[in-house]
């Protein structure tokens, strides 16, 4: 299946153009052409939602590899990764399928919502507790994740989604009662560095005080030596004033996509920073030293 009528949340504007609402790039579309994100496209004046039901990458993953911490321990959650992402980090860790959107409806195998949650269903033997959305940017493929969500929920099992957290809050709002709980990158903490990646600081912290009232939030930030690492006790002071019970990760950069002659973070930048953050919040994880 690959249903590319459903896509939700756009109007129509001049000239054939058609301007997509997930996100704040507000996208101005013309016939053909397609979004930033290289998934949501314009096609005879109609937003078309071409990553529906098309999947990169599925796997039974621990809830940790999420990360979660947090959240049913020690549990393995379904996992399913797309195509394309809205913002454009130089840093990407996963950039083979992130910076991968265009022509997606080619891309990938196809699943159906009720395929995915029958495969929730038929793993639960194995520790499986839900669906996780994640790999890529998940929330560019609103529609699919709507979807299957819902129906995840409906049969009794929990939905995870890893996100940079660049939505626009009325989808926000209509997709979190599905959700049971949140990884969110919160990637620095200026509005310079945010510019640099294509996104807003203030959207991406309304995206985590908004989901912290709805759902389990955990917050993850890469550490890249000599852009973010001076973020991070501003980050934890920050978080701690929504609570200092959010889990915070702090993950070591390894050099990939643009940045792949660079060096990897050293591990004791991790744990200097992790000291640093720990005088803020309850639980700071460094996962993969």
């Amino acid at each position: 299946m690959n249903d590319t009528s459903k896509a939700m949340y756009w109007t129509a504007a001049e000239n054939g153009r058609v301007r997509c609402l997930i996100c704040p790039h507000r996208c101005l579309i013309a016939d053909g052409a397609f979004g930033i994100c290289g998934t949501r496209g314009n096609a005879g004046g109609r937003l078309t939602a071409r990553g529906y039901g098309r999947v990169s990458s599925i796997a039974l993953d621990p809830i940790e590899k999420k990360p979660l911490y947090m959240f049913k321990p020690g549990k393995y959650v379904l996992s399913i990764g797309g195509y394309g992402c809205n913002l454009r980090c130089p840093f990407c860790q996963n950039h083979e399928i992130s910076m991968n959107g265009i022509h997606v409806g080619e891309k990938g195998q196809s699943y159906t919502p009720e395929e995915i949650a029958a495969l929730a269903i038929r793993t639960a033997p194995d520790g499986n507790i839900g669906v996780a959305y994640t790999y890529n940017e998940p929330l560019i493929n609103y529609e699919f994740l709507y979807d299957c969500a819902a129906l995840v929920q409906a049969v009794g099992f929990h939905n995870v989604i890893v996100t940079n957290g660049f939505i626009n809050r009325g989808p926000l709002e209509s997709l979190l009662p599905f959700i049971d709980a949140m990884n969110i990158d919160l990637k620095g903490f200026t509005g310079g560095f945010y510019k640099k990646i294509g996104g807003q600081l203030e959207v991406v912290m309304d995206t985590i005080a908004l989901s912290h009232k709805l759902c389990h939030v955990e917050v993850t930030t890469l550490v890249i030596p000599g852009e973010n690492e001076d973020d991070i006790e501003a980050i934890a002071r920050w978080l701690s004033s929504i609570s200092p019970d959010i889990p915070l990760h702090l993950t070591r950069f390894f050099p990939r996509y643009q940045y792949s002659g660079r060096e990897a973070t050293p591990g004791h930048t991790i744990q200097r920073l992790r000291e640093t953050a720990s005088k803020y919040l309850k639980n700071v994880f460094t996962g993969n030293m």
